[in-house]
């Protein structure tokens, strides 16, 4: 929205379905006409059009999409025309124009917005922007998040807030849905999209002779796969958007294809987890990046899970088609070739591997010829399946793939139309790049934990990026691996005098490696290291090269091994023994206090510990200490990355 815009608006009161908007004359004077009103005055009584409905959301991991897409689709059959876009592939400045507004958003890492709102969330936060720019507007907040953090929907109630502060109006209270629920989110979305329809309904009630679209049946695919009687002579899959000889700067369009180096276990023989570090060669990709920033990987699915799923469904893995949107204004997927195998696409494109949403049910139900499958599916997307579906699916990690096999009637007969309606695309994974170009010009490298875990299902669940880079051997000739590198959310000080506390147990050390390889090549001093693992002879990471920089006065390490003791030790009780020195490091020399690794208890384990050195140490009062503690995360003397 236009800095300068800046409409005359009464926004005291909701407006009503049966208000008769100001004279177009009015001018400056009157109150803001949201919408045209065509036939008020004819019958006595003003006829509301069905507006667009406009849904954007801000997903990090593909949930808040998912129910964005299903927001498109409930609208789609209540006869409302309806968009459905990521925050930041919308013009922003068009926003003042929108009448009906619904924003799906997550909550990523310790309260960020996700990857694709990012450069909405700077403008939408702009100081200049007037208070009545959003006057027009009647809009819903959908929050995601996980209760078990402490910013918990932290994005969804800031921009609710920033939305009223815009003039916006909202149609009904914010909703907050909670990963931690027995039931996930749905226990909160499915309520309050059902009191959103009502409010949405009532305001623009669906014609009477049209009606609404029963849930039993499919809506139209989004794309038509056109099968080819043979293959096209030249093919060109393998590179397409891919490239190792780049035009532009490497992106998700158009990856690197880097070639593997190295690609070592560095965890101890009789560790319970496979970490890996694995070297990429950049050579000629124009890639360039510093510490703090991130990777991001293009997986693919196993060569045995392409095969079982094109049985499952009936596909021949090498026959191709070409990809075509029904409504026009829809692009095709840029990942996907034209024309493309069918193995191309299961290999590169559909989440086989992922866990099935709701969503997938749903349609599955509407898809399904066999009256029992169809019992069943329409039981486990139905509000009172989620229980069941929480047991069956959920819990044990059953991927999508078992799922379809499990329901073999049902994936038979599966129209080739709707994969892509069906099954979400493969999302990119993001590592933290564990090397500088300082130290390793022309390599990046990653530290990998390999997922693998046993549920109640017979078959391990296996994480699908990390398990493919480990299963890459480039002994055995080329490797290549798509990536692209884009800023991560740690930033460090310029100034070589700044000291900077990093806290990194396990695989949390990486980002700080990059760091420290960057601030020794500059010169920079008062490089702290807190690392934390189980045992000194399993998994202490580069063991060897901070040993080297500690003798070299380059490096102060702490180190916290849990499990060599009864009692265990963690990086938290570390900084508390070393209290006055993290205290004068802060408070006397200006330090900068860097934490990642997992999300779930360590944050707030060294969040509690830094409080407690702020009392006993700088001599605060409780509320002091929290109040200093948030001025250095304000002032990003204090950051975070952290992961689940």
């Amino acid at each position: 929205m236009p800095s300068g815009a800046r409409p005359e608006c009464v926004t005291s009161g909701r407006r009503q379905k049966s208000e008769v908007p100001a004279d177009p004359a009015a001018g400056a004077g009157g109150t803001c006409r949201p919408f045209e009103f065509p036939g008020a005055g004819l019958s006595g009584r003003a006829q509301m059009p069905s507006p667009g409905l406009l849904v954007l959301f801000g997903s990090q991991t593909g949930t808040a999409q998912d129910v964005a897409e299903r927001l498109g689709r409930d609208a789609r059959r209540r006869r409302l025309d309806c968009r459905v876009q990521a925050l930041d592939s919308y013009s922003v400045v068009n926003l003042i124009n929108e009448p009906l507004v619904v924003f799906v958003c997550a909550t990523a890492g310790q309260g960020e917005p996700p990857d694709n709102m990012k450069n909405f969330w700077r403008f939408i936060f702009r100081k200049n922007l007037p208070s009545t720019s959003l006057c027009q507007m009647d809009f819903a907040v959908l929050g995601l998040g996980d209760s078990s953090y402490a910013k918990f929907n932290f994005v969804a109630k800031k921009l609710y807030r920033r939305l009223l502060q815009l003039g916006g109006s909202a149609l009904l209270p914010l909703c907050l849905g909670d990963d931690q629920h027995e039931l996930g989110p749905d226990a909160a979305v499915d309520p309050w999209l059902h009191d959103l329809w009502e409010k949405v309904l009532w305001l623009y009630p669906v014609p009477p002779d049209l009606g609404v679209i029963p849930t039993g049946v499919p809506l139209p695919s989004t794309f038509t796969l056109h099968f080819l009687l043979e293959a096209p002579r030249t093919c060109s899959e393998e590179q397409h958007g891919a490239s190792t000889d780049p035009q532009g700067p490497p992106s998700e369009r158009q990856p690197f294809l880097a070639p593997m180096v190295t690609n070592q276990r560095v965890t101890g023989p009789s560790h319970f987890q496979d970490v890996r570090l694995i070297e990429f060669d950049i050579t000629g990709s124009g890639l360039s990046f510093a510490a703090g920033d991130v990777v991001l990987i293009q997986p693919e699915n196993r060569a045995s899970d392409l095969g079982r799923f094109c049985q499952a469904l009936g596909l021949d893995p090498d026959q191709y088609f070409t990809l075509q949107p029904r409504e026009p204004g829809v692009p095709c997927p840029a990942q996907l070739p034209q024309p493309c195998s069918v193995r191309h696409l299961v290999a590169h494109y559909l989440d086989i591997a992922s866990v099935p949403r709701r969503s997938f049910f749903e349609l599955l139900a509407c898809l399904s010829p066999h009256e029992l499958e169809r019992e069943k599916l329409l039981q486990l997307s139905s509000p009172q399946g989620q229980e069941e579906l929480y047991s069956y699916c959920n819990r044990p990690r059953r991927t999508i793939l078992e799922v379809l096999c499990d329901f073999p009637h049902t994936a038979g007969a599966i129209p080739a139309d709707y994969l892509l309606d069906l099954i979400p695309l493969i999302r990119p994974r993001a590592f933290s790049i564990a090397s500088s170009l300082l130290a390793h010009p022309l390599r990046l490298q990653i530290l990998v934990a390999v997922v693998q875990y046993q549920t109640r299902l017979k078959e391990p669940r296996r994480g699908l990026c990390s398990s493919w880079l480990a299963s890459l051997d480039p002994g055995q000739g080329p490797v290549y691996v798509p990536l692209w590198v884009r800023p991560g959310g740690l930033t460090f000080p310029e100034t070589p005098d700044t000291p900077v506390i990093m806290v990194g147990p396990g695989t949390g050390v990486a980002p700080f490696r990059a760091a420290i390889q960057e601030r020794v090549a500059r010169d920079q001093t008062g490089n702290v290291l807190f690392f934390g693992c189980r045992w000194r002879d399993q998994d202490f990471y580069w063991e060897a090269e901070w040993l080297q920089l500690e003798r070299k006065g380059c490096l102060m390490l702490f180190t916290a091994f849990s499990r060599e003791q009864e009692r265990k030790i963690y990086v938290q009780h570390r900084l508390r023994e070393l209290g006055p020195l993290v205290w004068d490091l802060l408070d006397r020399q200006g330090a900068y206090f860097y934490l990642a690794g997992n999300a779930k208890c360590m944050p707030a384990d060294v969040s509690e510990a830094l409080a407690s050195i702020f009392q006993e140490e700088g001599g605060l009062s409780g509320p002091d200490a929290a109040n200093y503690l948030a001025r250095l995360q304000r002032t990003l003397r204090f950051q975070s990355e952290t992961w689940a």
